[in-house]
């Protein structure tokens, strides 16, 4: 165990090169580091944030789903709607625990998002206005988080890697549902097909947003990859989300709206790869600040719930409390 650093005059810690450095080696070397482990405050911070951002992102994602379990086409369809909003409640819970093992408490990061401090994945603020958008979902939205999330499996944080093994199993199921669905509307009627493209039209370009601004725009990005917290840049993610995706739509009989997609042998050094148009940034950095068209809506939603279980959570910590009490007088005997 080596030393995270001296102490200052003023009584904080000065992260030493030597600490610094030999941190880094133990990255390169690909050893997990683990909670009690020493890390630089920026490692620390820099998961907070991630780790908090996704398993918002997580909770918020129940929201537009959820408000179609009510009025899905079938119970079988009702089934697997209700199962998947389940799952990504999980899935936040899972993440919420790992970011608490970097010393923050889930209520902090709870008023953060409440408070418009902490983000959570732009994707969600737009509207679902159909049942064919719960198909898109699962392909695209779901598609594009798995891109993200697989390399998170070798994550260089030990609780965040782990966490992530069994979101991704699921999130590969919630993926093949929704392809699964749009398969059933573009082989029926054909409103049921043009539903599934009007679908596709509005939530191609918000999926390709969810990789990130480009990799010459953030300011996380190349210090995440130097720590191996993430493995692969913004660009690079979105470039192999389009390669995969593009066959698919074509399966399906869908056209990508994007009139500058083309495949360009010469891409991806000879192995090929599609070139594509340009992403609106000036939207989703609108809808990253707060304009977008669901924004209020999804916080509203967040703040009732919270405030209307609150006495759960005061119910279950009294519950514990009063345990912890009894077995401690118990001990005493």
């Amino acid at each position: 165990m080596y030393s995270q650093g001296l102490i200052g005059a003023d009584g904080t810690t000065e992260e030493t090169e030597e600490f610094l450095a030999a941190f880094q080696a133990r990255i390169d070397r690909e050893e997990k580091i683990e909670p009690n482990d020493p890390m630089p405050e920026g490692y620390r911070k820099t998961l907070i944030r991630q780790i908090g951002q996704h398993a918002h992102s997580e909770i918020v994602g129940m929201l537009p789903e959820g408000n179609w379990i009510t009025r899905a086409p079938s119970l079988r369809r009702k089934a697997a709607l209700l199962a998947k909003v389940q799952d990504e409640g999980g899935h936040g819970l899972y993440l919420y625990s790992a970011a608490e093992t970097l010393g923050v408490s889930r209520e902090q990061m709870t008023e953060e998002l409440l408070s418009g401090k902490a983000k959570y994945s732009s994707i969600f603020n737009y509207p679902t206005p159909t049942w064919a958008d719960m198909g898109t979902i699962g392909w695209l939205v779901d598609g594009a988080a798995i891109m993200n999330q697989i390399p998170l499996c070798r994550c260089s944080y030990g609780p965040y890697a782990r966490a992530m093994i069994r979101v991704c199993k699921e999130e590969s199921f919630h993926q093949r549902q929704g392809y699964e669905l749009l398969i059933s509307l573009c082989n029926g009627t054909k409103e049921q097909k043009d539903m599934a493209q009007d679908s596709i039209n509005r939530w191609w370009w918000p999926s390709l947003m969810m990789f990130g601004p480009h990799d010459a725009d953030s300011s996380h990005s190349e210090q995440s990859m130097k720590w191996k917290i993430k493995r692969f840049s913004n660009d690079e993610l979105r470039q192999k989300f389009i390669d995969a995706t593009v066959p698919q739509a074509e399966y399906l009989g869908l056209t990508v709206p994007d009139p500058d997609l083309k495949w360009n042998p010469e891409k991806n050094n000879g192995k090929g790869g599609y070139d594509h148009g340009e992403i609106n940034w000036v939207e989703f950095w609108q809808v990253v600040k707060g304009h977008g068209q669901m924004n209020r809506d999804r916080i509203k939603a967040r703040k009732k719930a919270w405030n209307d279980g609150e006495w759960v959570r005061d119910a279950a910590l009294a519950h514990a409390e009063k345990r912890a009490a009894r077995q401690t007088a118990q001990a005493a005997e």
